[in-house]
């Protein structure tokens, strides 16, 4: 292992200690340094809090801030936080109009997104939760539910932090969360596997010429393992997947995250997005918003996922609108 850390133990919290330092935009709630919050909570607007593991950044720390997230719990690499700590987030951005959580489909994240919904429900806070499940690599279809959350997060994010800016209510803004989960689709390849400091050696093997389409974020098994392939055909193969699930029309626009695992280089990241677009534009679709870069990683895995959220009018308006965050900036339109 060979990393710029001290001991592996504190790893987490001294990354949140640099954070706090970087940016002064975000603090934390109640003494603990797991508990990310804004530091400019807007009185009368739905909060937005999120969380997971670290090892993802900027998923989840990096997208609290103006126009998206308004808190966020984490745990260890790849380990939930506790009940308690999403409390704490909670109380501290909660404004009178209800807290919304987004999060994703790992079963010890819902344990505790729930008890802490519980925990707050006895304070009289309101909390309605999204769970988003992009990931169509880890179930068929027919079977939605059992699918991991993954980048395509990042658009019930923006969808819904747009939303509560625009003062809608907690029932509106989970309306429009919801529907960016229901209309987005991620799909994922891993050419390399990634170091947990604390484990020190790698997480699982794969082979110098292989690859793992559908492979999750914590490295759980994908759909297929075999010899790396051209950029165009390692596109294509995920792309397909896409397009057998979501009925394209000619005319129709998407907003496309092409998102690098953590060890991609972004020149790589801009090749696989040509094809994307490519493939797009053969069938008449338009990206209309594009965002390339890391926007939920695996340490420092090699490796991308394509996430394509099919757009209205509703969600094109709030995905144009314009964030601020201390991972993303985003200029209306």
């Amino acid at each position: 292992m060979k990393k710029f850390l001290n001991d592996p133990v504190h790893f987490v919290d001294e990354m949140l200690e640099g954070i706090y330092k970087a940016h002064p935009a975000v603090t934390y709630a109640s003494g603990d340094l797991r508990c990310l919050v804004t530091s400019k909570v807007k009185t009368g607007k739905v909060g937005i809090a999120t969380g997971g593991g670290s090892g993802h950044l900027p998923t989840f720390l990096g997208f609290v801030g103006d126009g998206m997230l308004d808190g966020a719990a984490v745990g260890g690499v790849f380990q939930s936080p506790s009940a308690e700590q999403m409390y704490q987030v909670t109380k501290h951005i909660d404004q009178g109009a209800g807290v919304l959580y987004i999060y994703g489909n790992y079963s010890g994240d819902i344990i505790n997104f729930d008890m802490a919904a519980e925990l707050a429900d006895l304070d009289g806070i309101t909390v309605k939760q999204v769970v988003g499940n992009d990931d169509v690599a880890s179930s068929v279809v027919g079977e939605e539910h059992k699918r991991r959350g993954v980048a395509g997060i990042f658009f019930i994010y923006k969808a819904a932090g747009a939303a509560a800016s625009e003062g809608l209510s907690l029932d509106e803004v989970t309306r429009l969360a919801d529907k960016a989960r229901l209309r987005t689709r991620t799909m994922g390849v891993a050419l390399s596997s990634c170091v947990v400091p604390e484990i020190g050696h790698a997480t699982f093997s794969i082979g110098e010429d292989e690859m793992e389409i559908g492979m999750g974020i914590h490295g759980e098994p994908g759909i297929s393992r075999k010899t790396l392939a051209p950029a165009d055909a390692v596109v294509d193969e995920m792309m397909e997947r896409i397009f057998k699930e979501t009925d394209y029309q000619k005319g129709d626009q998407v907003a496309v995250l092409m998102n690098g695992l953590g060890g991609t280089p972004l020149e790589e990241l801009y090749i696989l997005f040509r094809r994307v677009s490519q493939l797009l534009e053969e069938r008449g679709v338009t990206a209309k918003h594009v965002f390339v870069g890391e926007f939920a990683t695996s340490m420092e895995m090699a490796g991308a996922s394509i996430s394509i959220l099919h757009l209205d009018e509703e969600l094109d308006r709030l995905i144009a609108a314009p964030a601020n965050t201390p991972f993303f900036q985003h200029i209306a339109g």
